[in-house]
């Protein structure tokens, strides 16, 4: 619930254990007073310690002690006496500083929608409102609580009230200042192929920065910051974590300044960002999510996963059964014709695959990845997609399709017929990335051409899902329609992808949209907004899967995870692990397959009907269950996740051993998250044991013999 105390001006934000509270201070500015666990409504002006520093400035017309450098600020300014990092930035013509003041607040019961932007669902929000009245300038910030969740959102709106146009130089989406500098950082930085690796370091003086500058959200730096506790662990201590829900560049800034304290400050990356903004008009930041947890980072993990999948997944789909595929690339990669394709469909039946997935390489010239990306039309003499798709349907399978709606290749008709399309500048050679460029999405003229050629497919032929690839990032930034203004290029071009999105989408309700980027390049709460899985990684090796999947968990769901199993030697990294172990990680996630069905013995596809078998005991547990990271597989010689029902009745403990050691010790695990005084069957094991047992005493786990072995343990409470 949100609370305002007129006589005190204090703004209290009350979230389950959650309390965020701010007032607006003596001088009319925003002060932050508290984050964290859930507090009694008190006066909390005590907390605010204002000292003449020396050699600072002051709050004009104010005493020595009244410094914005001071203050814990709730919407720091460039250029009025804070000198820590800004929340906001502009140029009023020239004049670069602004002097933003409260002005009111509005409690809406239901969250507004964020114009041309996604967005988490949420109901009561406040928008707090700041005016600076010498430049006509106006600033909301929007904050939603949830009653039933230790999460916050934040976004700010800008809008010009004057009769000329001034420039936003930094639009962050918000701001929180803490009150002591004891804090570590825990991101998520990767590489194509190897995306979100955990890391975590200790803060120190100066500023601590994660970021994308490559147009897209990217597998370089996940747009995702936790601040802990050096005591905190997945079972206790406090942890912050922040994620932003924005598909293109961002910037998330941890500063320990002169004053022993920390600011996090974060949005759309200031680096080559400027935005003019037009008499009338309002430019809306991102959403920020803050989960907040005093029970480790497992807590965090689960406040996220909850808030995903209950208000930012498509609702159509968010708790629905995945589809489970079998995708033609690593079995054929172009190379396919209509017998191959109905080949591989065979291969698979009864065996629980439920889709087919064609992917690259069924359009115009398309036979290797050098050209005819943006040519949407069925090449006929290669494949005969109706027999293809009506074969699938006549099998009790549904029918998929790739598509990759962003690039062109340079040998295309469509770059033949419009170069200018592709982002660029004018009489210089574009750097190509996977022999492709970038369509310009900030033109309407380009997305309405996509929209009505990948429409006119998904009108003529029965699809029932649409893999969305996108395989390179953006340079050579430059829109032939943007002018002067090409420093607004990334951010209309990341709107011009969620405007394509909401189009298709919406067009097709009934087709099933899944997101890629070369795997995991751009695995972020935007993209997860329209599409209810994307790709974890193009790396489906076993072993590197535990790292990247246990990674990608700190926030994100495990059901918005595509994760496949593939051939051995595995396509990305030539090492060989178990079938059943490339099964049971795979199934920490939207499982599926990514294989040649003719190339496997008679033994391995009865293996894939009793591993699909095994994930549909399990899957409601995938989709909806709690996660309780058990071992870090980056750390130790052991990777084991459990997943447990909201009643406790029914778990599951994953687990693989990468390297085994003969006459090592014994593996032991401490399950968690079951009932304490509940007694558990564990088949597998043929045990029953009381909860308390089980995570206080743990299991002993025999059979992980071999590199890379995993195992599967199931736990059904009794009576």
């Amino acid at each position: 619930m949100i609370f305002f105390d007129e006589q005190t001006k204090t703004f209290y934000l009350e979230s389950k254990n959650v309390s965020y509270i701010f007032c607006v201070n003596e001088c009319g500015f925003l002060n932050h007073l508290y984050y964290g666990r859930r507090i009694s409504r008190e006066d909390l002006s005590h907390t605010v310690y204002l000292v003449d520093r020396g050699h600072g400035s002051n709050i004009a017309g104010k005493w020595r002690d009244k410094s914005l450098n001071v203050y814990a600020n709730e919407c720091p300014m460039y250029g009025r006496s804070d000198y820590r990092e800004s929340m906001l930035a502009f140029d009023f013509d020239g004049v670069r500083v602004g002097d933003f003041v409260y002005s009111g607040y509005t409690i809406y019961d239901k969250k507004p929608a964020l114009e041309g932007l996604p967005s988490v669902r949420g109901n009561q929000t406040i928008e707090i409102i700041l005016k600076d009245d010498l430049h006509g300038a106006k600033v909301s910030l929007f904050y939603t609580v949830f009653e039933d969740l230790p999460v916050i959102l934040r976004h700010a709106e800008i809008e010009n009230e004057s009769e000329k146009p001034f420039d936003l130089d930094r639009a962050y989406s918000f701001c929180v200042d803490m009150p002591d500098k004891e804090w570590q950082a825990i991101t998520l930085p990767g590489a194509h192929l190897r995306e979100r690796s955990a890391e975590r370091v200790s803060l120190s003086h100066g500023t601590f920065t994660i970021d994308s500058n490559r147009g897209v959200s990217s597998g370089q730096m996940n747009p995702f910051l936790a601040l802990v506790r050096k005591t905190t662990n997945e079972k206790q201590g406090e942890a912050y974590g922040y994620n932003f829900v924005y598909s293109g560049d961002f910037a998330l800034k941890a500063q320990i300044e002169q004053n022993e304290e920390l600011r996090i400050v974060g949005g759309i990356n200031d680096y080559d960002f400027s935005w003019e903004l037009q008499p009338g008009k309002k430019f809306v930041t991102p959403e920020i999510v803050m989960a907040y947890s005093d029970s480790g980072l497992g807590g965090m993990s689960r406040a996220f996963h909850d808030l995903y999948r209950e208000y930012l997944v498509n609702s159509r789909f968010s708790l629905l059964p995945r589809p489970i595929v079998i995708n033609n690339w690593e079995a054929t990669y172009a190379d396919f014709d209509t017998e191959k394709l109905c080949a591989i469909i065979d291969g698979v039946k009864g065996t629980g695959i439920d889709t087919f997935v064609l992917d690259d390489g069924w359009f115009g010239a398309r036979n290797n990845d050098c050209c005819a990306l943006g040519d949407w039309r069925v090449n006929e003499k290669k494949v005969n997609l109706q027999k293809v798709a009506d074969y699938a349907h006549n099998r009790g399978m549904k029918f998929g399709l790739w598509f990759e709606p962003e690039m062109v290749s340079e040998n295309s008709d469509l770059y033949r017929a419009h170069p200018d399309w592709a982002i660029g500048v004018p009489g210089l050679k574009p750097c190509p990335g996977r022999s492709q460029l970038v369509l310009d999405l900030t033109r309407k003229e380009v997305r309405d051409y996509i929209v009505e050629s990948v429409s006119e497919i998904l009108k003529t032929y029965p699809i029932d899902y649409v893999k969305w690839d996108m395989n390179r990032t953006l340079t050579d930034n430059y829109s032939v329609k943007l002018g002067k203004n090409g420093k607004e290029t990334h951010h209309r071009y990341v709107l011009g992808l969620y405007d394509l999105c909401e189009r298709l989408i919406n067009g097709f309700p009934q087709v099933f949209f899944e997101g890629c980027a070369s795997g995991g390049c751009r695995f972020d709460p935007g993209m997860l907004y329209y599409f209810p899985q994307v790709w974890a990684s193009d790396n489906s090796d076993a072993y590197i899967r535990t790292i990247i999947q246990y990674g990608t968990s700190y926030c994100y769901p495990l059901a918005t995870q595509s994760c496949h199993v593939s051939v051995c030697p595995n396509h990305q990294s030539g090492r060989v692990t178990p079938f059943s172990s490339r099964a049971a990680v795979a199934q920490l996630g939207a499982t599926g397959y990514e294989l040649d069905p003719a190339k496997l013995s008679a033994g391995e596809v009865s293996a894939i009907k009793a591993q699909i078998a095994r994930y549909k005991e399990i899957e409601t547990l995938v989709l909806s269950g709690d996660l309780y990271r058990l071992n870090n597989p980056s750390e130790e010689n052991l990777f084991a996740e459990m997943l447990v029902s909201k009643d406790k009745k029914f778990a599951a403990l994953t687990m693989m051993k990468p390297i085994y050691l003969p006459n090592d010790k014994a593996c032991r695990v401490y399950p968690d998250g079951l009932d304490e005084n509940a007694a558990y069957e564990i088949p597998e094991l043929n045990l029953r044991l009381r909860g308390d047992v089980i995570m206080r005493c743990g299991l002993l786990i025999g059979g992980l013999w071999g590199d890379f072995s995993a195992k599967t343990l199931t736990f059904t409470a009794q009576g």
